[in-house]
């Protein structure tokens, strides 16, 4: 297994590191078998469409003044309310001070077939397991931009950190489509603990940035998701890889 955890683009501060979207990506298997899925701080994507996120994005580039036009992006909120979603729920839950301690989402609905031939949509939540009031050796030392990654390290040298990765089952009529809104009682349905992520060690920065971290790589058994947005998210991921080397 590989894992990277990352950081949603922006100045890094121990004042904002908390509001920022993280990310946990995991390869496992082989190649003939090999899964990689990504999963994120928020149960849901700032936008449902290839368009809407377009829209997003380009509402809030810089002007002349090297700030984006407020205006500008208050009316495409305001036409777009979905896009609002996460930066709600990031704003309502704060996240914890530790990668190692953060739950972390699939925004998609993954079609999964078990042994006997039966298939329902599954949604991926990433569970830390063992570190509530864990602190690591220097988190009272560590000062932004590396507090995150150093807390990270120190955890994983004084011991290994877990994950339980738990498939959330689908009910009738789930939104499959939209990723910007959850399933119904997404917190409380009922759920298949699909087994442990234990992180014994840390590679450098260019293990994981050698290679795609592509979610459209599936092991047998487990389906593309319908969305428009996990259907773009493999060329992107091969610009992402390009623009690191």
């Amino acid at each position: 297994m590989l894992a990277r955890f990352s950081l949603d683009g922006g100045n890094l501060t121990a004042a904002n590191m908390n509001l920022l979207l993280r990310g946990f990506s995991f390869r496992l298997g082989s190649d003939g078998q090999r899964s990689e899925i990504f999963t994120q701080s928020a149960p849901v994507h700032f936008a449902r469409t290839l368009d809407q996120m377009l829209g997003f994005l380009s509402a809030r580039i810089p002007g002349p003044d090297g700030k984006p036009d407020w205006e500008k992006v208050a009316a495409f909120s305001a036409s777009n309310p979905e896009t609002l979603r996460q930066a709600d729920y990031i704003a309502a839950h704060p996240l914890p001070a530790s990668f190692a301690s953060t739950t972390y989402w699939g925004v998609h609905a993954f079609s999964a077939t078990n042994s006997k031939g039966e298939t329902r949509f599954i949604k991926f939540k990433v569970m830390p397991v063992g570190e509530q009031g864990r602190h690591a050796p220097n988190e009272t030392t560590a000062k932004a931009p590396d507090l995150l990654h150093g807390d990270l390290d120190s955890r994983i040298a004084a011991r290994d950190i877990r994950f339980s990765v738990m498939a959330l089952l689908d009910r009738p009529g789930d939104p499959v489509m939209d990723v910007t809104i959850r399933w119904t009682d997404e917190d409380r349905r009922e759920a298949v603990r699909l087994g442990t992520i234990v992180i014994t060690g840390v590679e450098a920065d260019a293990t994981g940035d050698a290679s795609i971290f592509n979610p459209a790589n599936l092991a047998d058994g487990i389906g593309h998701p319908p969305d428009e947005i996990f259907a773009a998210r493999g060329a992107a991921y091969v610009i992402s890889l390009a623009n690191r080397r």
